[in-house]
């Protein structure tokens, strides 16, 4: 899996690593140089971290299937999601898109089609009037309109 600045998840943990071994001995080496009643809550305060990664660890080697949510307690304590989304959820977060993208083309061809329906409708009265259709086109047809028929 590639993750931001094209590190792999391997290569973001191998890092980590050598992260928390340099610390680490940087406060070796200044665990040294304090006092007995410092050094001892220094002492206890690491047990009780490796205890809680230890349980994080735990809580989250215990995964069986792909369907099950990866997870895991955070350092405050808290659960904490993960995992990678099945294909199923993809496809359920692009069908309200999809649908929305097949409604719209569905309502332009319902939309166009009334169009069409509509000119047929007046091409045919046109066509089927006692009129000839140059009538149409001469000044005094509004005359001929608002004079009632006989």
């Amino acid at each position: 899996m590639k993750l931001a600045n094209n590190y792999t998840a391997e290569a973001m943990m191998g890092m980590e690593a050598r992260f928390g071994l340099r610390i680490a001995s940087a406060l070796n080496r200044q665990g040294e140089a304090t006092g007995h009643d410092i050094s001892e809550r220094l002492r206890v305060a690491r047990e009780q971290a490796l205890e809680r990664a230890r349980m994080s660890r735990r809580a989250t080697a215990g995964v069986g299937s792909a369907a099950t949510q990866v997870v895991g307690v955070s350092a405050s304590g808290t659960a904490v999601l993960g995992g990678h989304p099945m294909w199923w959820t993809r496809l359920a977060s692009v069908m309200p898109l999809v649908t929305l993208v097949v409604g719209l083309v569905l309502i332009d061809q319902w939309h166009d089609r009334a169009q069409i329906n509509a000119v047929a409708d007046v091409d045919s009265a046109l066509l089927a009037d006692d009129l000839p259709p140059d009538a149409y086109s001469d000044p005094g047809f509004v005359e001929f309109l608002n004079n009632p028929r006989e």
